[in-house]
């Protein structure tokens, strides 16, 4: 197993990594838009972007895919 530091965001990235989950819950149906399901679509976000995806595209693309199941 590999210790990491945990990745810190600027508040100005945290505000777009934000906008990103609000653009992609709209693409999401509507009965998916559940609290739990937007943790998951955030999380997938935050990962992703993490792991140094920057494309604001893609991070929404992931995310709709992540919200297209509803999470349990």
């Amino acid at each position: 197993m590999i210790n990491r530091q945990p990745e810190t965001f600027d508040p100005e990235y945290v505000s777009t990594l934000r906008r990103i989950l609000d653009i992609a819950v709209e693409k999401i149906a509507e009965e998916n838009r559940t609290p739990a399901t937007k943790a998951k679509m955030a999380q997938t976000i935050v990962r992703d972007a993490a792991g140094g995806i920057t494309d604001a595209g893609i991070l929404v693309s992931r995310a709709v895919h992540a919200g297209a199941t509803p999470a349990a």
